[in-house]
């Protein structure tokens, strides 16, 4: 009686006990989530904002610092090539000019002298009056001072421009688009005071974005349209495309021209540069796609695990980017048309995971298919 005790006693604790056990492993939590396809981006237009400016703006400075005396223009101004703009306190380049004419006539005097001495011991050597050591010490003074002369006459000719430096000339006809001096105010040599849009061709300056400007090269060909006559693009190509961006824009300066007359094109105007990308298709998908981690950005995909059934499951892709959009993000590499990829929630999946994929209309989304064009 005790044994058939015990044995029913062992017989209940191992049932309870397998109980206990399937109760605490519950059955994975099957989790839905929201799908859809990467789409191939369609080629278009892009277009950047940009300002109508001279192809020449020279930076004009003084070759000498001082006081300005006289400002002659202003912004907006028209001027002639040759014409003065701006005025330095010359006083000082006077006195240099006028020491440097004094010390010219000193040494012009000093030489007429010592050539007289030569000269006259010269004839005295050819009368074998004077000795050949006397002649030559007067030859040596003479030599002295015509190179003190040409000394001297190179300091004049260095004063003088000096002194015509304190005048500062329009280089070429056009605009000054830009005055940074005033009255009184003591500039540096070398210090830009004008900015000049010269005359002739005209260009457009814009801004290329980061992550696009690689994608546009010098030669391509973009039409140009101005605000002042919406009605009208003109044919042109980029010029110019800086290497550095800018460091508060973030954007690549890029000039464009026009192909053809660009007289209508008034300096300071609002245009608009439509430009092809010279890129290859690119796949497109929702920013709320993507997530990141150490600069790596990723997606996760939905694939069919091949131990299970067939049964959904999740998996995370490295990729690599391209331009962004406000909705939008290109992938250059790492997915095809065909995968399946979640479009929201991202940040709480976690490799492996069961899930079931819908796409927006909350229809079942089986893998192989194709994504309908109504479900975008």
């Amino acid at each position: 009686m005790p044994y058939r005790f015990s044995l029913l006693l062992g017989l209940i604790s191992s049932i309870w006990l397998v109980g206990c056990q399937q109760e605490s492993e519950p059955a994975a939590v099957v989790r839905p989530v929201l799908v859809a396809q990467p789409q191939v981006g369609v080629s278009h237009n892009e277009s950047f904002p940009g300002e109508v400016r001279a192809r020449f703006e020279p930076e004009l400075a003084f070759r000498i610092g001082g006081k300005v005396t006289e400002r002659l223009v202003d912004v907006g101004a028209r001027v002639k090539q040759g014409q003065p703009l701006a005025k330095l306190d010359a006083q000082d380049v006077d006195l240099q000019l006028q020491s440097a004419r004094a010390q010219v006539s000193a040494a012009q005097s000093n030489l007429a002298l010592v050539k007289a001495e030569r000269d006259r011991y010269l004839k005295l050597k050819q009368r074998q009056l004077a000795s050949q050591s006397h002649f030559d010490n007067a030859d040596t003074q003479y030599k002295t001072a015509l190179a003190s002369l040409k000394q001297a006459q190179a300091q004049y000719d260095v004063a003088k421009n000096q002194s015509s430096y304190s005048t500062l000339y329009a280089p070429a006809d056009g605009v000054i688009s830009m005055a940074r001096l005033e009255v009184g105010q003591v500039v540096a040599a070398g210090q830009t005071v004008f900015v000049l849009a010269a005359d002739g061709e005209r260009e457009v300056v814009i801004g290329l974005p980061e992550q696009t400007a690689s994608q546009f090269k010098v030669g391509n060909a973009v039409k140009v349209e101005l605000w002042s006559h919406p009605e009208q693009k003109y044919e042109g190509s980029i010029r110019e495309i800086s290497p550095a961006a800018d460091p508060r824009s973030r954007t690549f300066a890029a000039r464009v021209s026009f192909s053809a007359d660009n007289s209508i094109a008034e300096i300071g105007q609002s245009a608009r540069v439509y430009a092809y990308k010279t890129t290859r298709p690119t796949l497109k998908l929702p920013l709320s796609a993507v997530t990141a981690e150490n600069n790596q950005p990723y997606v996760w995909r939905v694939v069919a695990n091949p131990e299970a059934n067939q049964q959904l499951i999740t998996e995370r892709v490295a990729i690599k980017t391209g331009a962004f959009s406000e909705t939008e993000v290109s992938v250059l590499a790492g997915l095809q048309t065909t995968d399946w990829v979640v479009t929201g929630g991202v940040q709480l999946l976690q490799a492996g995971q069961v899930v079931t994929a819908v796409d927006r209309d909350n229809r079942p989304v089986h893998l192989g298919e194709q994504e309908s064009a109504d479900a975008l």
